[in-house]
């Protein structure tokens, strides 16, 4: 469980008196610093007495200063605080410079970091607010905002172009990641070292917008996010930050990160969600599973190659087949609410089938050969294994030539992903072209192929927007299946081998010269 957008109350209010109970954790104060000569000893002063305690360090981290930065560093002292300096021999800049920070707490063992920025714009005495909701066990990660109390930000000196440009990139932000923040762009910030390891921070941009980057992480692998107000500084000190610059670098970042999660474009520093080897049951829309189940024969056996969880199998059987569902991950004697449903695990790239093949009369292959090692050798051994049974194949499998996958490489790009038509696990890819070839080459009859379009609804959920994207999508199937198909739906029949078909030809020969005798 996690929460994007929940305010702490009370975060405001003084730390009290005394040490903060840190509940046993070793906490790391992070502080960036670039050109702070001014500033730093400040901030370091400004550190809470509540924090004065055996298991707080403070890391500052000078990224190659043209000043005194790592001088005054190196000579605070502090009663009770341990202050330690380093100094980047190259510029690392913004995101870097956290780079290194999360990994020292990382390698030395702490249990928190908080990020702390050395131009004294964030106040250093709201340290224990921001660390309350961690320390409570109630947050993995907590972000200072400025935007909780509203007004807060102007009346403490927030320029108005940034104030407005602040709230409608963390409007975009939140309608892309389906959140509720007050405010993206604070770098004041506490995260568990846990969550930390949790996330590949390190993949990140060194720019100013890896902030943006480690909220989206963070969100796709579904922490608990938590905000506390802070109070708005501004000062005379430096900016740094590019405004327009960096507008379009978080626009990009969320726009690519939205695509990623979509499954059209693959970002391996967004890659953070645990791994799931399955796909969704596609039902209620038009799609390769109810494509798939309206060509069941109720009467018939079916034969379900690489069933995955086997909830499509399920539904085969509910409309009266009787199933027989084969899969590497499906477990042997997996409890099925249908007695008309048998599991079998059982490798696809094996050399036999676990099942006497020519008893089925239809056999289903759905958004699997595109997983084979050699579908050729596949489909060859399944149409011997047929006999003279001569079943129903319907194969589904993913359209390389989408328009999407299409207008990627055009712009350079063929990333593949953990899913859709680019999925890493995929070994070959299909046009309809190739795939009816593939089919005939093999012997099988195709009988029907038709496009299937994207899924919308799996993005998006099955509502209105998607069922008109769904409406749009099939009319572009109609102009041209090549071009728009999200996937390619295929019935084919297996044909008899020549071997199969001359023993077939010597029998009937046979009974033909006994009815001429008799």
């Amino acid at each position: 469980m996690h929460a994007l957008h929940s305010a702490v109350p009370n975060a405001g209010a003084s730390a009290p008196e005394g040490l903060l109970n840190l509940h046993g954790a070793r906490l790391l104060i992070f502080v960036v610093a670039y050109d702070a000569e001014r500033t730093l000893q400040s901030v370091l002063d400004r550190i809470p007495a509540s924090l004065h305690q055996e298991g707080v360090e403070v890391l500052v981290i000078d990224d190659c200063s043209k000043d005194r930065t790592f001088d005054i560093g190196r000579s605070t002292r502090s009663k009770g605080l341990r202050i330690s300096t380093l100094r980047n021999p190259v510029n690392q800049r913004y995101g870097g410079n956290q780079k290194l920070g999360y990994r020292y707490a990382i390698d030395h063992g702490f249990d928190v970091v908080a990020l702390l920025h050395g131009d004294g714009q964030y106040a250093p005495g709201k340290l224990p607010d921001l660390l309350g909701p961690i320390l409570a066990g109630e947050a993995d990660a907590v972000l200072g905002s400025r935007m909780l109390h509203r007004g807060a930000a102007r009346r403490g000196g927030m320029p108005p172009y940034k104030y407005v440009g602040n709230r409608i990139l963390s409007a975009f932000q939140n309608w892309i990641l389906g959140t509720r923040l007050s405010e993206f762009h604070s770098g004041y910030r506490a995260y568990t070292v846990d969550a930390l390891r949790q996330i590949p921070f390190e993949r990140n941009t060194n720019e100013f917008h890896f902030d943006t980057e480690i909220i989206n992480q963070l969100v796709f692998r579904k922490l608990r996010l938590v905000e506390v107000p802070i109070p708005t500084y501004y000062g005379d000190e430096l900016c740094h930050v590019d405004g327009l610059r960096y507008a379009w670098d978080v626009c990009k970042t969320m726009l690519l990160a939205r695509l990623h999660q979509l499954n059209l474009l693959y970002d391996r520093k967004f890659d953070v969600d645990a791994n799931d080897e399955h796909y969704d049951l596609k039902i209620g829309y038009v799609s390769s599973h109810t494509l798939a189940l309206a060509a069941v024969n109720p009467d018939g056996t079916l034969l379900d190659l690489g069933c995955g969880q086997g909830l499509w199998s399920e539904l085969a059987a509910l409309k009266g087949a009787r199933v027989t569902a084969v899969d590497q991950f499906a477990p042997i004697g997996k409890p099925s609410s249908n007695a008309r449903v048998r599991y079998i695990r059982w490798n696809l790239d094996s050399a036999r089938f676990p099942a006497v093949v020519s008893r089925f009369d239809q056999i289903f292959l759905l958004d699997i050969v595109e997983h084979l090692r050699d579908p050729e050798a596949f489909l060859d051994q399944l149409r011997q294994a047929a006999g003279g049974k001569r079943p129903d194949v319907i194969l589904t499998t993913a359209n390389i030539g989408f328009f999407v996958t299409r207008l990627m490489l055009l712009l350079g790009r063929f990333n593949y992903g953990r899913k859709g038509i680019l999925d890493r696990t995929h070994t070959r890819l299909f046009t309809f072209g190739t795939l009816q070839k593939l089919l005939e080459q093999a012997g099988y009859l195709v009988e029907e192929i038709r496009g299937i379009p994207a899924p919308y609804p799996s993005a998006i959920g099955l509502n209105r927007w998607s069922r008109v994207l769904l409406w749009i999508n099939c009319e572009l199937i109609r102009l041209c299946h090549g071009l728009f198909s999200y996937q390619i739906y295929v019935r084919a029949r297996a044909v008899p081998t020549v071997h199969q078909l001359l023993a077939e030809t010597i029998e009937a020969s046979g009974l033909r010269s006994e009815q001429v005798r008799n």
